[in-house]
């Protein structure tokens, strides 16, 4: 069914992205991981190199997975890469109304279509700003993030214990 692309600022990657991308390789033949900047525009916590490093030791152990920084837009990512699709995430009709209008102007600015998949309902409540301000301020985080990756982000955050 082809390839796919996964946008996002992964600002930490964690849980319910990679429950995305697991069900994306269900679905379709491989999934792209588009770690997005804009390199005129320093934006997020966490540089692109370690969102990078982050995503890509999150979805190591799965095959069909490549993990790229893309700068820009999305649908021109897409273009890049090559894809069939777009992947979003949904947790909830917030989530649904922002990403049907990116869909719709996606379509319209590249002829790229967006298909959603629901993120698990143990995973609805984790959204990588509440990991970023428990880790800033050295909470745990470890049950919100795939394992493989809580040393890279301790590494970012230090644990309170060890300040």
């Amino acid at each position: 069914m082809g390839t796919v692309l996964y946008p996002g600022s992964f600002d930490p990657f964690h849980l319910g992205h990679l429950d995305v991308v697991e069900q994306a390789l269900h679905l379709f033949d491989g999934v792209v991981v588009a770690v997005m900047h804009n390199p005129d525009k320093p934006t997020g916590v966490l540089g692109t190199s370690l969102r990078v490093d982050i995503a890509r030791a999150a979805c190591a152990h799965l095959g069909r997975v490549t993990v790229e920084p893309f700068p820009g837009l999305a649908v021109e990512a897409a273009r890049s890469a090559g894809v069939a699709a777009i992947v979003k995430g949904l947790r909830n009709t917030g989530d649904f109304e922002v990403e049907q209008q990116m869909a719709h102007t996606n379509l319209a600015v590249g002829g790229v279509p967006t298909v959603y998949v629901p993120c698990r309902a143990d995973y609805s409540h984790i959204s990588s700003r509440f990991i970023r301000d428990i880790a800033q301020h050295g909470g745990d985080v470890s049950s919100m993030i795939p394992s493989a990756t809580v040393s890279l982000l301790a590494a970012q955050f230090p644990p309170r214990s060890a300040r």
